[in-house]
């Protein structure tokens, strides 16, 4: 192993300096409030800043105006379905569509594909990771906000179930895309662990 490659395995990790080139609201918004710009596991410090978010979001959704913001699939009459946070769910995407001109200007003025510290999608995959549960439980129990993290992040790295197609879809639509999926993935298993033990103890 020559000096270089000894270098890029075993040295000190910088900083990437491209996201110079672009504006900083741009960086402000891809990077989520600087999150991104961790120099080791960006993605990984991008989904633990939108889990911390997460909490208070979950606490406004509880107050005014807000107030009823959760419902079951298919029904109320029934005893059984899919809890639908239309808060977390709106969030996820808004910061879905929002994001694309700036996950687009950020690659273009930078000229990088899907750079590391463009955490913005990561955002929008934990919120949407979210969407399944009520935003009282959250509150209750922010240790939700952890394993909605860890199931985020199985998906996120692993790309399973068609997650690593949709990273072919053009330019920011693929950054965006992949992670809405996998957070989809990971509020349902999240449910289903959740709701599994329940009906099990029935």
């Amino acid at each position: 192993m020559n000096r270089e490659e000894l270098k890029e395995k075993y040295g000190k990790k910088r900083i990437p300096h491209e996201w110079r080139k672009t504006d900083w609201f741009t960086i402000l918004v891809v990077t989520f409030f600087g999150s991104g710009m961790s120099p080791k596991a960006p993605g990984t410090m991008g989904s633990l800043a939108a889990a911390i978010a997460a909490y208070p979001l979950a606490i406004l959704a509880k107050s005014e105006p807000f107030g009823q913001t959760d419902f079951l699939f298919p029904s109320h009459s029934f005893h059984w379905g899919i809890f639908i946070n239309l808060f977390f769910i709106t969030a996820a995407l808004i910061v879905f569509f929002a994001a694309i001109p700036f996950v687009k200007k950020a690659m273009k003025d930078t000229g990088t594909e899907d750079p590391g510290w463009i955490v913005i999608d990561e955002v929008c995959g934990i919120f949407m990771a979210l969407a399944f549960i009520p935003s009282e439980f959250i509150v209750a129990h922010p240790w939700i906000l952890a394993v909605a993290f860890g199931l985020f992040r199985f998906f996120d790295i692993l790309k399973p179930l068609g997650i690593h197609k949709m990273e072919k879809l053009p330019g920011a639509w693929g950054v965006m895309a992949d992670d809405l999926l996998g957070g989809i993935y990971a509020g349902l298993v999240l449910v289903i662990g959740l709701v599994a033990p329940a009906v099990f103890l029935m």
